[in-house]
């Protein structure tokens, strides 16, 4: 299993910050402009919703079909099965800090990539791109919610 982790601090509120990772204009205001999200039906972020994810590459757009496992008020958990398997969990803490409230915001991406090949490919690849990717996300994330 593949595990990468990591955190931000944001000063607004976690509802504002949840705002950032279901309202599909704010999301593509962050997210890495080669990665598109497109909801298979309508936009909706109920448990059950499915999603696409899109990586615009030269000459392929490999997707990865995503589905809403987990869903509640600062939570959402985007369950995959392609060649990732895994899911990819955001969740806001609100917290308090220099006595001024915000939200510490949680991303936790795990997966295992079955084919040896494209395993093999990733870990050469695209690993240490992709760990520096979700920072930058969270950077990105974090001017999009503190301006809301």
């Amino acid at each position: 299993m593949n595990v990468y982790e990591q955190s931000v601090f944001i000063w607004t509120n976690a509802t504002a910050v949840e705002r950032c990772f279901t309202e599909r204009k704010l999301m593509h205001q962050w997210l890495n402009p080669a990665l598109e999200c497109v909801p298979v039906g309508d936009w909706n972020t109920a448990v059950g919703s499915e999603f696409d994810f899109r990586l615009k590459v030269p000459l392929l757009t490999p997707t990865l079909r995503s589905t809403v496992r987990e869903r509640s008020p600062g939570l959402i958990v985007w369950g995959f099965d392609g060649f990732f398997q895994g899911c990819d969990r955001w969740e806001c803490q609100p917290e308090s800090r220099e006595g001024i409230s915000g939200t510490t915001l949680l991303n936790r991406f795990e997966f295992t990539i079955p084919n040896p090949l494209v395993s093999f490919g990733f870990k050469q690849f695209a690993a240490s791109w992709t760990k520096k990717d979700m920072e930058s996300q969270l950077q990105r994330l974090k001017q999009v919610a503190e301006r809301l």
